[in-house]
């Protein structure tokens, strides 16, 4: 059960790729901007931007974080400003990433003063205008993985009947357990994996899902008597089949 509940917090860390910046409440900011000499004033200027917009900004060092985001760093969303300067202007590029290190947004600014300092400090304010204000939901991802722990035998979307929350299944090569994230997903995962072999989504239709396979592939998957199919994409642009048999 420890296992399942460490695939199920991975997972739904796994799921913010869908969030926008103004999902957070948390900014990090680092020590210092790696891409650039000096700071040039940078780092002040785009925490007073970030804390008029509502957000929190704490530092790189964890442990000097608030409690609520010490609990779920993936609450926290990290900032950088990077160098991305050409031969005639001073451009940075902000860039935002989550808890997996992913980015989720990158804006752009561009500055035609050439001197350094006010120049990439004139770039770094054209971005301003598009970090929409902040508006978080991230912590209710913190909520689903402490219910889905407290709950042994959810409901299953779907087929109508109720399976423990870890069910086995076999594509007759390996085993993989059926984990139920939400009402709206579930996924498959190996027996020694710590990452989902397929994640699965609901769609309009009863039984039929849309599936981000591990290897980043989009494809489908629904229910066939009992089973759960996968179509597999192929290098030739054609799919085939793969049925996972409940054990």
């Amino acid at each position: 059960m420890k296992k399942i509940t460490l695939i199920i917090v991975t997972v739904c860390s796994a799921l913010a790729f869908g969030q926008k910046v103004s999902d957070y409440k948390y900014v990090s900011l680092p020590a210092r901007f790696e891409t650039f000499k000096e700071d040039f004033g940078l780092s002040e200027l785009l925490a007073k931007t970030l804390r008029n917009k509502n957000y929190t900004v704490i530092p790189a060092d964890k442990l000097q974080w608030p409690a609520e985001a010490k609990e779920n760093p993936c609450n926290v969303v990290t900032a950088d400003v990077i160098n991305d300067s050409g031969f005639l202007r001073n451009k940075v590029l902000v860039q935002f990433k989550d808890c997996n290190d992913k980015v989720i947004s990158s804006i752009k600014g561009s500055s035609n003063i050439k001197e350094y300092k006010e120049g990439y400090q004139d770039a770094l304010k054209q971005t301003y205008v598009s970090i929409s204000p902040a508006n978080p939901v991230a912590q209710t991802l913190q909520t689903r993985v402490q219910e889905t722990q407290s709950i042994e035998q959810p409901a299953m979307t779907n087929t109508g009947s109720a399976d423990n929350n870890a069910v086995k299944f076999s594509n007759g090569k390996s085993d993989y357990q059926k984990v139920q994230i939400d009402n709206s997903q579930f996924i498959l995962v190996g027996a020694n994996s710590a990452s989902p072999f397929a994640t699965f989504k609901t769609t309009t239709k009863n039984d039929v899902f849309r599936v981000k396979l591990q290897n980043g592939d989009s494809t489908l998957g629904y229910y066939e008597n009992g089973n759960i199919v996968i179509e597999i994409p192929q290098s030739n642009g054609g799919y085939t089949k793969e049925v996972f048999s409940k054990k």
